[in-house]
This record gives C-alpha cells, structure tokens and sequence, in this order.
C-alpha cells in the first residue's frame, strides 16, 4: 500500500443512537492506534461522538427514515437525498480511502455514496436481526460484519460477503472481563444494576422497585440495588425502595457505567445490542426484557441469543409482571449457582478483539483495492 493510500482518511458512518456509535468508537480507537486517519459522518443526532476523545473531524449531514405516513415518508426521501449529496462531497473533498457503516439511517447517504464513488464499503450489524439501513445497502458493500453467527434478514446473496466479527465493545466495558466474577455468598449481598437506554425504561421503574419490596425480608435486606430512572419517576421509587428498607442508588444517568457493571451481580435491562454487548464482555448475568416496539422485534432476538446459551433470561414486557420477577430474584438467591453457570456460559459468547478484527478487514479491503490498480 502506498503512503498515499496510508495518509488518505478511512471514513466511519454510524446513526445518532448507542448501538450504532458505541462500535464506531471502538474501532476508530483501533484505527487512532495504528496511526490511521479517520473522519466520522453522521447527522445532528450524533453529537456523542463529540464526547469522546477522538480527535477527528465529525461532519453532520442530512438523515432522517423514510417511515410513516405519505408526507413523512417524502420528507425522509428527501432529507436522505440532501445527505447523498452532502456525503458525495465530504468523501470526494477529504480523499477516503475507504468507509464502514454501522448502521441507522444516517449511515445510508454516505455509503451509498461510497459505493458510488466506487469505495470499498464495509457495514457492520450489531443485532441478531438486520437492521432496514443495512438491509438496503447489503447488495452494493463488500462485506458484511455481524455479531452473532446467526443473524435473520441476511438474502441468501448477501451470505458470501458476510463475516462474524462480534460487537466492538469500549475498552472500559472490556476491561472488566479481567476482573473474577465474584460468587453470590449464600447470606452475601446480592448487587442488582437496573437500566434501560439513556433516560431508563419505565417498566423497569414500574416493576423493579415493587418485585424487590414484595419480596422476603430476609431476601430484601441482602439486596442493593443500582437503578437508572427517569427523572419523573425517581421520587416514587426512591419512596418504595425506601419504605422497604432497600439500599439504592437512583439516577437519570450513570456516567461511570463500566463501575456499575463491574459490581453488578445481577443486571435487569432492556436488551439493545450495546447492552447485549456489553454485557457479554463484563461476563454479567441478566434478566433481559426486550423493548417489543423495536424494529422488526431485534431486541427478541437479540435476548435469546443469550438465553440460548443460558447465559441469562428472558421475560417479555407482558410477562414482566411484580409476581414473576420476585419469583425469578428469589430462586436466584436461593441458587447463587444458577447465576455462576450464566457467568460462565455468557464468556463464551464473546468474541476477541472485534475492534481490530474489524480493522484488520477494513486494512485488508484497501489493501486488496489498491493491488488491483484501481483508482478512485
């Protein structure tokens, strides 16, 4: 590979949420220590990537699904097409090299543009099931990156592109699977982690604090729990676990997540594909209640990754009940075992150092691109 090749900037596009920014960090951390250049573009929602010290450029184009009603459905047509252009200009100004997308409709006007440009393209899927963004760019990328060996909504064409990386984690979430997941004591304390996205599931709220309560009270004593609320329901169950005598920690926000997780004996979340992640690389048990309103039920699919592997468990929204889940709490404190062996069984999921496996294709595809004489 030339240093032209080498100095020319490999661009990452990602949508505005979590799941999709999360990996992108990971492997433009990968990238920053193999001293590459990289650019970042997405649309307003991506404003954490500005969080992290990357030290790129990040460009804001134009996105937005093309959903809804007739009228809605125009908007984001046109709004995608404003960020064809913007991204055909960003690309071309900045000489990309190449670009990976991680999904999310922001990652749509530049890879469509890469490709017709004539980039090497990669997109990289985070969920079991396949995303709409990426399911509409599949037959124009070269490779397809996934994070579980068997992802739904992959046509039979697309099968030959694709490659089981795992899910980049951030290194603070990865660090922890160094650290010995410690056996619940038969009369030890038992350290519950509750969230549920940015501002926290209400379900969560409604029903975590309640369960807990309704439990034994020499259950209840030897619980703590660490709960992420939203700002409106924090008071009623700051009240609950108080009047139930229960240690807590309640907050919109926890900005030191890889802590929290780190002391976390039992995780109660939502089941997103950064929690999913993340979870399996902190070798935490969890009870996972999908989101049912998520795209195509991925949040499902995403849980029974895990449970598959009894490495956690499930309970869908309707069956998240008070009663069941002080059931289930009960019968794990009565057998620390069964959350040992979900330790055990969750590490195997994991897949090493996705971040620079990723990196490592994205190299070898510019590589190959450049051998063949090419010019873009």
């Amino acid at each position: 590979m030339s240093f032209l090749e080498e100095s020319r900037p490999i661009i990452l596009a990602a949508g505005g949420t979590g799941g999709h920014i999360y990996p992108a960090i990971s492997v433009a951390r990968a990238l920053i220590k193999r001293t590459r250049n990289i650019a970042i573009i997405t649309d307003d929602r991506g404003k954490l990537f500005s969080q992290y010290d990357l030290n790129t450029d990040i460009h804001y184009i134009k996105a937005s699904s093309p959903s809804g009603g007739l009228l809605q459905k125009l908007i984001g047509l046109g709004l995608l097409g404003a960020g064809f252009v913007q991204a055909r200009s960003i690309l071309k100004k900045i000489q990309a090299v190449a670009v990976i997308g991680f999904g999310g409709y922001p990652s749509v006007p530049t890879m469509c543009a890469a490709a017709q440009i004539g980039l090497p393209t990669i997109i990289h899927e985070q969920n079991a099931v396949m995303g709409r963004a990426n399911r509409f760019l599949a037959p124009t990328v070269k490779k397809i990156a996934v994070s579980y060996d068997q992802v739904k909504g992959i046509s039979p064409k697309a099968i030959s592109k694709v490659i089981q990386t795992g899910n980049p984690v951030r290194e603070e979430i990865s660090e922890i699977r160094d650290k010995v997941y410690t056996a619940l004591d038969p009369k030890g304390k038992l350290n519950v982690l509750v969230f549920g996205g940015s501002q926290g599931a209400q379900i969560l709220s409604k029903v975590v604090p309640s369960a807990i309560a309704a439990l034994p009270k020499n259950k209840r004593s030897r619980i703590i729990v660490t709960q992420q609320c939203h700002p409106s329901d924090i008071d009623v169950v700051k009240s609950l676990y108080k009047t139930a005598n229960i240690q807590s920690d309640l907050r919109p926000y926890f900005n030191d997540m890889p802590d929290r997780l780190s002391g976390a004996s039992l995780v109660i979340s939502r089941a997103g594909a950064s929690t999913i992640s993340e979870l399996i690389a902190a070798k935490r048990p969890a009870i996972l209640v999908p989101y049912p309103h998520a795209t195509d039920d991925h949040q499902t699919a995403n849980a029974v990754a895990i449970t598959s592997s009894s490495a956690g468990w499930c309970m869908s929204e309707d069956k998240f009940t008070i009663e069941r889940l002080k059931l289930k709490i009960q019968q794990l404190m009565e057998n620390p075992s069964l959350l040992n062996d979900a330790a055990d069984n969750i590490k195997n999921l994991y897949k090493l150092n996705a971040a620079e496996t990723l990196a490592d294709i994205l190299e070898n595809t510019i590589h190959k691109r450049a051998n063949s004489g090419a010019v873009t």
